[in-house]
């Protein structure tokens, strides 16, 4: 499933072809949002936003697009009248005099008025956005030392969205092995300096991603990897995500495969010391 920096950079694709250009059709292909079509036909669309994993594309009658991607879905932008090549299935269509943007395989779309946002039950029950909201270090060691998250262990929290919204698997993966804490670690079990670190690990991992587009090691380090002959992207983009048996970067000792919760879980014993 994409994280928070894949799906901002969607939204930046959306934003470009669409923001400040009325919309001369919308199609869903889901009878209960037909009523919604010509409501928002003839619209300037004004902004695209993201709430974690979910985009809202905001008109500037005041209504409000709501879709997440799930899974499997994907949003292409392409010229008006020019659709990709996919077998995959168009739940909706923005388009305008120049470009269509369409999003293929997610079911979970809604519309709603903008005052109305907060009731979404999505919406409603996430945390701050990393690069929407961009809550700073002091908000996140709050959110950290408060009751209803500090017992937990970091490899659930940091994939709840409730705590933060936009960190996924290889996000979880890259932050606690930057950060030096081992997965099953709690808020409660760190010093103030290691919380402070991990607040300012998270922040900036989850913004070199949307730089870079998905390269979480520091620059140093891939122009490094990259000279000594790594030129497959993956060889330098990872520290310990899906990189299991072989060497950390950071000390030589090998990466470890465990699970949390169903998921993949990847850490260094020896840079992330067990509690």
């Amino acid at each position: 499933m994409p994280e928070g920096p894949e799906i901002r950079l969607a939204a930046d694709r959306i934003a470009h072809a669409l923001v400040g250009r009325k919309a001369r059709r919308v199609s869903f292909a889901f009878h209960r949002l037909k009523e919604f079509e010509a409501k928002l036909r003839g619209q300037r669309v004004l902004e695209i936003r993201t709430r974690g994993k979910a985009i809202l594309t905001c008109f500037e009658n005041d209504w409000v697009i709501y879709s997440h991607n799930q899974l499997y879905g994907r949003w292409y932008v392409c010229p008006a009248g020019n659709p990709p090549q996919t077998r995959r299935q168009l739940r909706l269509e923005i388009e305008n005099q120049k470009y269509s943007a369409m999003l293929y395989s997610a079911s979970d779309i809604e519309v709603m008025p903008r005052r109305d946002l907060h009731m979404h039950p999505f919406l409603a029950r996430i945390g701050p956005d990393l690069l929407s909201d961009k809550p700073g270090v002091d908000l996140i060691v709050k959110r950290l030392t408060a009751d209803e998250f500090r017992n937990r262990q970091l490899a659930g929290l940091l994939l709840d969205q409730k705590f933060l919204a936009g960190l996924g698997n290889y996000l979880r993966a890259e932050v606690l092995t930057h950060a030096g804490l081992h997965p099953l670690r709690r808020p409660a079990d760190c010093s103030e300096g290691q919380l402070l670190k991990l607040a300012k690990t998270i922040i900036r991992l989850t913004h070199r991603s949307y730089r870079t587009r998905g390269i979480i090691n520091p620059p140093a380090l891939v122009k490094r990897l990259q000279a000594e002959g790594k030129t497959n992207r993956e060889d330098y983009r990872f520290n310990s995500y899906n990189r299991a048996g072989q060497p950390c970067y950071f000390c030589g000792h090998e990466i470890v495969f465990s699970s949390a919760g169903g998921r993949k879980m990847y850490f260094c014993p020896s840079c992330q010391v067990a509690p």
